[in-house]
């Protein structure tokens, strides 16, 4: 699988309270040429957040002390990490009020344990595609509104001139 200059600079956040989960995940996402952080706790991630530019979090929902849910409200209620995408992990695919209180708290998506590598590789690729997206659109934005601006200046000062 190949991945493109801006795609090998993305940065992904694994956050699981167990080693060997994050093994797991590194496993499969360090051949796809992003740039890994781990942690290992709701406040690890938190403090890594604050130092390096994140595109995605994968976030374990069950963990001690501060359980995912917890660690995702956090994360959207910065402003500098509110539109970081966070992919919920679980062991419990059955639990429907898990999954409806993940999406509450802003999960893109969900992944469940044990990790099927193709599906893990396809859903952070798709939010990472779709933040890419995001980006792109709120810059055009941010033209539009400053050229508008510009125009609307520009009509004005021909106004005054007449």
């Amino acid at each position: 699988m190949s991945i493109t200059e801006t795609e090998a600079q993305e940065s992904i956040l694994l956050v699981d309270d167990r080693p060997e989960n994050l093994l797991v995940l590194e496993g499969v996402l360090e051949q796809s040429g992003y740039r890994l952080f781990k942690a290992q706790s709701g406040n690890e991630a938190l403090r890594l957040l604050l130092k390096h530019p994140i595109d995605l979090v994968l976030l374990d929902v069950q963990m001690p002390e501060m359980d995912g849910f917890e660690v995702a409200r956090l994360i959207h209620g910065k402003k500098t990490t509110q539109d970081v995408p966070i992919i919920f992990i679980t062991a419990n695919s059955k639990d429907q009020e898990d999954i409806r209180r993940g999406y509450e708290v802003g999960a893109e998506n969900y992944l469940f344990k044990p990790i099927n590598p193709e599906e893990l590789l396809q859903k952070v690729e798709t939010s990472l595609k779709y933040r890419r997206y995001k980006k792109q659109m709120d810059v055009l934005e941010q033209r539009t509104i400053a050229f508008q601006q510009r125009r609307k200046e520009k009509k004005s000062t021909n106004i005054s001139e007449e």
